[in-house]
């Protein structure tokens, strides 16, 4: 009977190392063990205590199905009257009500079990039902673990920050993982603003999402970096150096401050851990040797980052000056004739829905717009009299102009550009090619144009012939859908055709309108939203339209004719 009651024992007490590592699946094999015996020697209390444990692995891992129940283990332990089994069944109803965040409940239940442990603490529990209720009177998780092993928490704050590169996301998970690690209520991570002498943080555990930021020489954070001392204060209001001020604003009660200087792998300064409240008693020496360690992956992970988000706004700086250039190119090719100003933007737009119904991603989206906005600058070298002449080119003329598009390649190929923005320079100078192989400036044909190229071939032909021009004015819509139809498989890439004719008439209409400060009407939205340019190509073919059908006609040439002279009937 007695190596029956110490082997139920030893398995209890493996099954609490395993829950207190919250490794469940080997402590349910551990107190699966303790409960076969126990119900060979018909052993009530261990009975008991076996199925409380049980009860609070299934609770733990979400299962119930298999029977075991609190109320079972309460039930046997009451009966019983066993000081070993009580105190485990008010631990486990404890550890489930703080889970629960039934705060009142839980420690009700832990200072009852706390009481038992003073009569008989076989499984020695005292502590870790102490450390319990200090993390509830805390306010803290109950997922905090309620021990720590330093080369365990080391290497765990090592894997969770060695991958994060951005870099308040990484002050978060350091000071969360140090908190957990020293058992602490609360932890800031500070760095050293050299620039402006200043110490910052975005993350403060228990306080506002807000950033912190503070001169370098001021607060306990502000005196390790400027003298590389540690300060680890048992009694914080009993230190000069601690400014109560603070958690006067907050209501915060700070007791115990573990305050240590952050150095990289050149023993420079860079930050400051600021760690309140230990939730045991008062930070040990083996606590400063612990945050010692994680200082030296955080600072190595920290410094990481900020090279990267260097990086980075350096990365965003080129990508602006690049499209501020691009735009600066589009810009002189309007000033060169103002009766085309806006087209290199209008063709942006319309690629942009184009590449929005076929679903493209946002990087290739992006590469088709700026494509879009440069397709015209070779017109930089095209003479001003051609350009902007009033009437139709000659045959000599015509060929002049045609060379923008080569002008176009040769001046955005001699910019530097990454290979991703390589394609840019070919889908650009690829919006006059035709489908059919019949377009310039190297008669490809079919797929041999990049999808880009066959999205501008589109958008470029539908706003030139929408839009205003020296010798004539825009082209009726109902002949412009005709162009558009007519050149499907010749012209242009007929799945290309057909998705830019089922765009909504609110997203064409919303091209329109870019450059204006005009909105379109609610009631008209409702009803522009519900049709397409092929509805507008059906309608516009009938010689009589059904009332519904003219109103969408009506409504859609209201926009598309607005500021400019009707030259033609639209029925």
């Amino acid at each position: 009977m007695i190596e029956n009651a110490q082997d139920i024992k030893n398995c209890i007490n493996e099954c609490l190392n395993f829950i207190n590592e919250k490794d469940y699946d080997s402590a349910k094999e551990s107190i699966n063990k303790a409960y076969k015996i126990a119900q060979q020697v018909h052993d009530v209390p261990y009975i008991s205590i076996c199925l409380s444990l049980n009860s609070f692995i299934n609770y733990s891992v979400g299962k119930t199905e298999d029977g075991f129940s609190v109320e079972e283990g309460a039930f046997l332990a009451n009966k019983s009257e066993n000081i070993s089994a009580l105190l485990i069944s008010e631990l486990v109803n404890g550890n489930i009500n703080f889970s629960e965040n039934n705060k009142d409940v839980a420690l009700n239940h832990y200072n009852n079990a706390l009481k038992l442990s003073s009569q008989n603490d076989e499984f020695c529990l005292a502590d870790l039902i102490n450390t319990r209720i200090k993390q509830l009177q805390n306010g803290m998780d109950y997922s905090l673990p309620i021990q720590t092993d330093p080369l365990v928490s080391l290497v765990k704050i090592s894997r969770s920050i060695t991958a994060l590169t951005d870099i308040d996301e990484l002050l978060n998970v350091i000071a969360q993982e140090t908190k957990n690690a020293m058992q602490a209520d609360r932890c800031t991570v500070f760095l050293w603003d050299k620039d402006s002498n200043e110490l910052w943080s975005k993350v403060a555990l228990g306080v506002e999402n807000k950033e912190i930021r503070f001169p370098a020489d001021k607060g306990l954070a502000g005196y390790v970096v400027q003298t590389g001392e540690t300060l680890n204060i048992t009694d914080a209001y009993s230190d000069s150096r601690f400014n109560p001020e603070v958690d006067k604003k907050t209501g915060y009660h700070t007791k115990t401050i573990l305050c240590m200087p952050i150095m990289n792998n050149s023993h420079e300064i860079i930050g400051a851990f600021q760690v309140l409240n230990k939730i045991d008693g008062i930070f040990t020496k083996n606590d400063e040797d612990l945050l010692v360690a994680i200082g030296g992956s955080a600072s190595i992970a920290l410094e990481n980052a900020q090279l990267f988000d260097q990086q980075l706004q350096m990365y965003r700086e080129q990508k602006l000056l690049f499209e501020s250039f691009i735009d600066t190119l589009a810009t002189s090719v309007d000033a060169r004739d103002k009766i085309t100003a806006g087209h290199s933007t209008r063709v942006k737009l319309y690629s942009s829905l184009i590449a929005d119904e076929l679903g493209l991603n946002q990087k290739d989206k992006n590469l088709i717009e700026k494509a879009a906005t440069l397709h015209d600058i070779g017109k930089i070298g095209i003479r001003d009299s051609v350009l902007q002449k009033e009437g139709k080119l000659t045959d000599e003329e015509y060929k002049h102009i045609q060379e923008h598009v080569r002008i176009t390649h040769n001046i955005l190929n001699k910019l530097y550009m990454s290979p991703d923005f390589r394609i840019i320079t070919e889908i650009a100078s690829s919006h006059h090619e035709k489908y059919d192989g019949s377009g310039y400036y190297r008669h490809l044909k079919g797929e041999e144009i990049t999808l880009g190229g066959r999205i501008l071939a589109v958008a470029d032909v539908f706003d030139a012939i929408t839009s205003k021009r020296h010798y004539r004015d825009k082209m009726p819509i109902k002949n412009v859908l005709n162009i558009i139809s007519d050149g499907s498989g010749s012209h242009f890439d007929p799945n290309l055709v057909d998705v830019f004719l089922k765009i909504s008439l609110d997203k064409i209409v919303s091209v329109f309108l870019h450059d204006s400060s005009e909105k379109i009407h609610p009631e008209d939205l409702s009803i522009l939203k519900e049709h397409n340019l092929y509805d507008v190509k059906n309608y516009s073919a009938k010689d009589a339209c059904s009332e519904s059908e003219q109103v969408v006609l009506d409504k859609f040439n209201k926009y598309y004719l607005k500021n400019y002279q009707e030259v033609e009937n639209e029925k």
